[in-house]
């Protein structure tokens, strides 16, 4: 018999519509029921792609007496965290607050009908497992504890909310040009040298630490720092965190040797390291990470996008088998191999990684040998041929919810792209045209909604940020001051909504959760927004550096003592420090050098019309060479970078 869940837009909530559980959505019916009988509540917080969420679905909200005992003693609440993020946040918060360690999905909260949290969780297997408690004699423990001292247990949760209030004292320090040398020599000591990334396993693509890290090349040698981007993007890039055969990347990679991922495919992580990859491959001179790129957006495109708008993610498992669409039988690719008349077929299974043992529970996934060339004939051929034994299967589950930053993310990617392929320019005016009437009512943004429904959950920092800063790379690609003016509407509506001395909050609403400047699973909403501001600062108005310079003094703090942590954020400060450079010109002259942006040698360039002869080198404040030819003008910045 189904649940409340069944009225609700989310795919994620819609999955959980049949289970034995009484689900409720977040909203005033099941606090006021927790009310009325006297219940805790439960609430589980996770997305449609989360492997491990299946997983406790399957073994416990499917049971029928665990079901039972949460009937009986809780009011059970599903969140789609990608639906409600500020939700997500506070929960996570009270997490880290009650366990001393990051979080993550499924979150399990226990608590009042008012919402304070006595007990948090993550995953919670069905029976004593891993030194946790079943989640039978959990909820049994916690129901007769609930019963007899709930006194004791608000005390509890009311200290935790306590301390997740903000802080009123800020501790500041001074920001300076050594941010650029203690980041650098972060990066160097956590990054692993064997296959490149930051960090053990689970191993993450961490795109907003590679994007910096290209944004210091540009700044000052550093064979190193070189050595390491270029070795991890390649280890990435092989096979397994990255799909040879479909194209784009999976969420992360569960070893070391980035072979073995959780096989969904977030939007974020594509359009993140999409730009990552244009950027490398340009800044590099390495075509082979053009290449990815551009088969990343291929792959969102045909398989992710509908109507212009990009759904959320895909799901790692099919048929309730983990990787089951993505691996391969030894014997079945040797001989599709064979039938496609390549030669030595078990030498191209070699190269790809596929062998009979396996490298994946028995099956392969492909992986290229260091040395195998990607754009090799039979290379290709073979990727071919593993593509059409993909058609006879069934693809995972897709998510078709619309999320406004995620999409901004995209469309932020194909104007980069653009700049070198004009397809790509095409579909990111058509996206941003179809964004905008999907998700936008003037400066009023929305943050998410099924493809075919009306959007009702308002738009969050994270919404206002990502289009701000995909407008201005719309300016950027286009000279279009329709994008210009936008970013700046949208920017003026975050800054009065979301702005308080500083700080940055990531709702007004329920919540009113303050925005971490740390990046997590992608970069923190405060930076990008401060990167839109620092964007705004040079084209429109230099007003907007009080907003900015204010939010890098309130983040300075931990900024210089630990940027690592921090990316988007000491890109953003080193941006400030060192200033956005404008090339002034006329329409007519500049544009033919709009394919030449990311070539220049200077990350955070702009060519801006302006009636004037030649064309003019200028920082956001004054103008200092004034040159016949754009060549002049490139020689001109790096005599300026010195």
């Amino acid at each position: 018999m189904p649940n409340r869940l069944t009225n609700e837009q989310s795919p994620y909530l819609q999955q959980h519509a049949h289970n034995p559980v009484d689900w409720y959505p977040w909203g005033e019916e099941a606090f006021e029921k927790a009310r009325r009988e006297n219940k805790a509540i439960f609430l589980s917080i996770g997305y449609s792609s989360c492997h491990w969420c299946h997983v406790m679905e399957r073994e416990s909200f499917e049971n029928e007496e665990l079901a039972k005992i949460l009937n009986e003693h809780f009011v059970s609440i599903k969140v789609d965290r990608e639906e409600r993020p500020d939700i997500d946040k506070h929960f996570q918060e009270v997490f880290v607050t009650m366990n001393g360690r990051a979080g993550g999905w499924p979150l399990s909260i226990f608590m009042t009908p008012e919402k304070v949290p006595f007990y948090s969780a993550t995953y919670i297997p069905p029976e004593p497992r891993y030194g946790m408690m079943g989640f039978g004699e959990l909820l049994e423990t916690i129901a007769a504890k609930y019963a007899k001292d709930r006194k004791t247990l608000e005390e509890k949760g009311q200290e935790v909310l306590e301390y997740l209030k903000p802080k009123e004292k800020i501790q500041a320090t001074k920001i300076d040009r050594n941010l650029e040398q203690i980041v650098i020599k972060q990066m160097k000591q956590v990054y692993e040298p064997a296959f490149g990334g930051f960090g053990g396993a689970p191993k993450f693509p961490q795109a907003s630490t590679l994007r910096l890290a290209l944004a210091l090349l540009q700044l000052r040698e550093d064979p190193e720092l070189r050595q390491m981007v270029t070795h991890t993007m390649k280890g990435m890039s092989r096979g397994g965190l990255y799909d040879l055969v479909d194209g784009g990347f999976c969420r992360y990679s569960t070893d070391v040797m980035w072979l073995v991922p959780h096989f969904e495919k977030m939007t974020y992580d594509n359009a993140l390291l999409a730009e990552v990859y244009l950027k490398a491959g340009l800044q590099l001179e390495n075509p082979a990470f053009t290449q990815v790129a551009y088969e990343t957006l291929d792959f969102m495109i045909d398989r992710m996008m509908e109507k212009g708008l990009f759904f959320s993610a895909s799901d790692a498992d099919t048929e309730g088998e983990e990787g089951k669409y993505f691996v391969y039988g030894y014997e079945e690719a040797v001989a599709a191999f064979r039938e496609a008349g390549l030669e030595e077929p078990a030498g191209i299974a070699r190269r790809l990684g596929i062998s009979l043992k396996g490298n994946f529970e028995g099956k392969n996934i492909p992986r290229l040998e260091e040395s195998a060339d990607r754009n090799d004939p039979d290379i290709r051929k073979a990727l071919e041929v593993l593509k059409r034994l993909r058609e006879g299967r069934v693809y995972p589950f897709i998510d078709r919810k619309v999320q406004s930053s995620w999409n901004a993310m995209m469309i932020r990617s194909l104007f980069v792209a653009g700049r070198q392929e004009r397809r790509y320019l095409d579909q990111a005016l058509k996206c941003l045209e179809a964004l905008e009437a999907k998700m936008a009512a003037g400066v009023r943004l929305f943050h998410s909604a099924l493809i075919d429904a009306e959007p009702k959950i308002e738009g969050f920092l994270e919404d206002y940020a990502w289009w701000v800063t995909a407008l201005l790379e719309g300016y950027r690609s286009t000279l279009d001051e329709r994008y210009l003016i936008r970013a700046t509407e949208l920017a003026n509506e975050a800054v009065r909504r979301f702005y308080d001395g500083g700080r940055w909050r990531i709702d007004d609403g329920e919540f009113r959760e303050v925005c971490e400047d740390t990046d997590a699973g992608y970069p923190s909403a405060l930076a990008v927004m401060t990167e839109g501001l620092l964007g705004i600062r040079a084209l429109v108005d230099p007003v907007y550096e009080k907003f900015i310079g204010r939010t890098l003094e309130v983040h300075s703090y931990q900024l210089m003592r630990q940027p690592i942590s921090r990316p988007t954020l000491t890109e953003a400060a080193i941006r400030f420090l060192r200033d956005d450079l404008l090339v002034k010109s006329s329409e007519e002259r500049l544009r033919p050098h709009i394919p030449e942006i990311d070539t220049v040698g200077y990350p955070w360039f702009w060519l801006r019309t302006a009636f004037e002869p030649g064309f003019m080198l200028c920082g956001t404040q004054s103008c200092f060479a004034n040159e016949e030819s754009f060549e002049g003008i490139c020689k001109a910045v790096e005599y300026w970078k010195e």
